[in-house]
């Protein structure tokens, strides 16, 4: 036995095991099968800061997506279990641990959102191409004339 270094009891030990399993898995779960992003895409159709100008061109497609996050409360609830499990240790504290690791590790992880956006592709008369986000149903069609400005897209 070295005198410089106490040595640790095998109660310590575990304990030590133990903290570091948790602090790998709360650092590792909430990044695991706890969600899913689903992105979607559809297609129709194929700066002078303080001059007045206009370059025309022509709607050549609209593309919309949709982005989609939805939680996954069975794998928040494996992941809380586990968590839960470890924290309480043998007998009915790991049960207990279990139990109520999966009931919160499947409430933190259900839920829904969307995103949605919209991308106008116009073919200018100059030969040139350009692409325009919308964050709503942009107000054009494809095969519709419109005219970029200071101020923006614009139908003509």
């Amino acid at each position: 036995m070295n005198p410089r270094r106490p040595s640790r009891s095998r109660k310590g030990r575990r304990v030590a095991s133990r903290l570091a399993i948790f602090a790998a898995l709360v650092l590792v779960l909430p990044f695991a099968a706890c969600g899913t992003t689903t992105t979607t895409t559809s297609e129709w159709g194929g700066g002078y800061a303080g001059a007045q100008w206009a370059r025309a061109g022509q709607i050549e497609w609209i593309r919309e997506t949709v982005q989609r996050r939805e939680g996954n409360p069975a794998g928040g609830a494996v992941a809380g279990a586990i968590i839960g499990s470890i924290i309480g240790g043998r007998g009915p504290g790991a049960l207990l641990g279990a139990a109520g690791g999966a009931a919160i590790g499947a409430a933190a992880s259900q839920g829904s959102s969307e995103a949605r956006w919209y991308e106008v592709m116009v073919r200018f008369d100059d030969g040139g191409y350009q692409t325009f986000a919308f964050g709503a149903p942009p107000p054009f069609w494809t095969g519709e004339r419109v005219a970029l400005t200071p101020e923006g897209l614009r139908p003509t």
